[in-house]
C-alpha cells in the first residue's frame, strides 16, 4: 500500500494576537488550532509516523503538545509558507505517493475535505491538488483563476490579482496534495530561484513552478466554505469561537440534546451527550467528557474530562477528571475535582469538595463537607462540616468509610483511619483511631457551662 505523509505549517508567531504563545496554541472552543488539525489528519487515515509539525516561534511550548509518534522540524528563518516545507524535505522523500500540506492555524479543515480531495486528486493523475472553497469576502485569500473552459490556470494573490480577478470568491485555502516527487522537485527549483520580491518562498510559486514544467495542476473545491479560516487577531480568534460553538451546538441538538437557550453554553468538539439531556444555559463542557442520557446539567456548570452517567441532575457544580455514576443529584456548589469517583444514585449537596476518592453507591454527602483521598462505601451519610484530613504537609493518607456508616457533623477524620461497617462518629468528633464496625466513636471534651460568665467578665463593648 502507497505511503502518504502529511506536513503541518505551525512555524508562525502570529504577533497580531499579542501573545507569548506560537499562533498555532491560541484555541477554539478550549481546544489550541493545532489539535484540531492533527485530529482531522488522523480521521483522514494519517497514523502519527506519517505526520510532520514544522515549528518556529515559541516551539518549546509546542513540541510537548504533539501526539507521541509525530515528528517536527524546525524553520528558523520565518521565510514563507515555501521555506516552511524546505524544512521537511527528508520526511517528504519517505512518502511512497503524495503529501498533504495543511495550514496549523486553519482548524475547521475536515477529513471529508482531505479523503474527497485525494480521490480528486489520484483520479486527476495530478502533480497538484489545491483545495479551494468559495466564500463571501475573498480579500486578503489568493484567488484560484480558471480559463473559460473553468480549467485551473492560476493562484492570483491579493497583491497581484487584477480588479477582475479580485472579485473571484473562489480562494486558495491553504491545504494542498502533492504528488511527493513532484513536491521534491518544485522544492528544489524554488530554493533555486532565490527569494522573491517579498522576500519569501510562496509554496504557491510551487504550483507555478509545476504548472509551468508541464505537470498536471488541480483544484478541488470543499464543499465547506469555513476550511480556509483562520485568525490574526483576538477578534477573528473570537469568530471562530463562536462559529465553532454553533455547529457543536447544532450538532447536538440534531442528535437528541435538548439546548432550549444557548447563553453561555460552550460544548467542546470532543464531548460526547446522550438523547434526552438538557443542557442549560452558562454550561461548559470541555475535553473528552461524556455525558450520558436524560440528564440536566447546569445551570451554570463546568465539566471537563470527565463521565457523567444517566439521569444524573448536575446543577451549579464543577467536575474536573471526575466520574458520575447513573441517578446520581450533585449540586449546587459542588466541586469534584481530579479522580473523584461517584457511584449510583449518590448526592452530594452545596459546597461539598471530593478529591482523589471513591464514593459508593447511595452515599449522601449534603453539605460543606471536604472529602479527600479517602474511600467511602455504600449507603453512607456524611453530616454537615466534616473533613477527612488528609495531608500532614509532607505525606497524605487515605481514610476508609465502610458501608452504611454515619458520619456526624463536624467529624474530622484524620487520616490514616477506618469507619467499620454501620459504625457511628458523634458530631463534634475528631477520630484519630480506627471505629470498630457497629460502634459509636466519641472524641470529644466533656461539655462545661460556667455559670454567671458573661455578667463577671462582661465581653460586650456595648453592654
Amino acid at each position: 500500500m502507497l505511503r502518504n505523509r502529511a506536513v503541518i505549517l505551525a512555524a508562525g508567531e502570529g504577533t497580531r494576537m499579542k501573545s507569548q504563545k506560537p499562533k498555532v496554541l491560541a484555541e477554539v472552543l478550549y481546544k489550541p488550532m493545532i489539535d484540531w488539525v492533527i485530529g482531522c489528519a488522523f480521521d483522514a487515515g494519517f497514523s502519527p509516523a506519517d505526520i510532520c509539525v514544522v515549528t518556529g516561534y515559541g516551539r518549546e511550548l509546542l513540541l510537548p503538545r504533539l501526539p507521541n509518534g509525530v515528528s517536527a522540524v524546525v524553520q528558523e528563518r520565518r521565510l514563507g509558507t515555501g521555506h516552511a516545507v524546505m524544512q521537511a524535505g527528508k520526511f517528504i522523500s519517505g512518502a511512497d505517493a503524495n503529501v498533504l500540506i495543511l495550514c496549523g492555524d486553519a482548524p475547521f479543515i475536515d477529513s471529508e475535505t482531505v479523503c474527497r480531495s485525494l480521490e480528486h486528486h489520484t483520479r486527476a493523475e495530478s502533480a497538484v491538488t489545491v483545495i479551494s472553497a468559495e466564500v463571501e469576502n475573498p480579500f486578503g485569500y489568493g484567488r484560484i483563476v480558471r480559463g473559460g473552459d473553468g480549467a485551473f490556470l492560476k493562484i492570483a494573490e491579493e497583491k497581484e490579482a487584477s480588479d477582475l480577478e479580485k472579485l473571484i470568491r473562489e480562494v486558495n485555502s491553504g491545504a494542498y496534495w502533492f504528488n511527493a516527487q513532484a513536491l521534491l522537485l518544485a522544492l528544489d527549483r524554488l530554493a533555486a530561484d532565490g527569494l522573491n520580491g517579498e522576500k519569501e518562498y510562496y509554496l504557491t510559486d510551487a504550483v507555478k513552478i509545476l504548472r509551468s514544467a508541464g505537470y498536471k495542476t488541480a483544484t478541488f473545491t470543499s464543499p465547506s466554505a469555513d476550511c480556509v479560516l483562520g485568525a490574526n487577531d483576538r477578534v477573528q480568534l473570537a469568530g471562530l469561537n463562536e462559529i465553532a460553538r454553533q455547529k457543536v451546538l447544532h450538532k447536538h441538538m440534531l442528535n437528541g440534546v435538548s439546548i432550549p437557550f444557548a447563553d453561555g453554553v460552550v460544548i467542546g468538539p470532543d464531548a460526547a451527550i446522550g438523547a434526552d439531556t438538557e443542557i442549560m444555559p452558562g454550561t461548559v463542557i470541555i475535553g473528552a467528557s461524556v455525558i450520558g442520557a436524560g440528564c440536566v446539567i447546569g445551570p451554570d456548570s463546568y465539566a471537563e474530562n470527565s463521565r457523567i452517567g444517566d439521569r444524573v441532575r448536575f446543577q451549579r457544580s464543577w467536575a474536573q477528571g471526575a466520574s458520575v455514576d447513573s441517578d446520581s443529584l450533585i449540586g449546587p456548589f459542588a466541586r469534584l475535582r481530579p479522580g473523584a469517583s461517584l457511584g449510583r444514585s449518590v448526592k452530594l449537596g452545596n459546597f461539598v469538595e471530593i478529591k482523589n476518592s471513591s464514593v459508593g453507591d447511595g452515599t449522601k454527602i449534603p453539605h460543606l463537607t471536604y472529602i479527600g483521598d479517602s474511600d467511602i462505601g455504600s449507603g453512607v451519610n456524611v453530616g454537615c462540616g466534616c473533613a477527612t484530613v488528609n495531608y500532614t504537609g509532607r505525606d497524605k493518607f487515605r481514610t476508609v468509610i465502610e458501608n452504611g456508616a454515619f458520619i456526624g457533623c463536624g467529624t474530622s477524620l484524620v487520616a490514616p483511619v477506618t469507619v467499620g461497617e454501620n459504625a457511628y462518629t458523634a458530631a463534634g468528633s475528631t477520630i484519630t483511631e480506627n471505629v470498630p464496625a457497629n460502634s459509636l466513636a466519641i472524641a470529644r471534651v466533656s461539655q462545661t457551662v460556667k455559670k454567671d460568665w458573661v455578667i463577671r467578665k462582661k465581653p460586650y463593648s456595648n453592654r
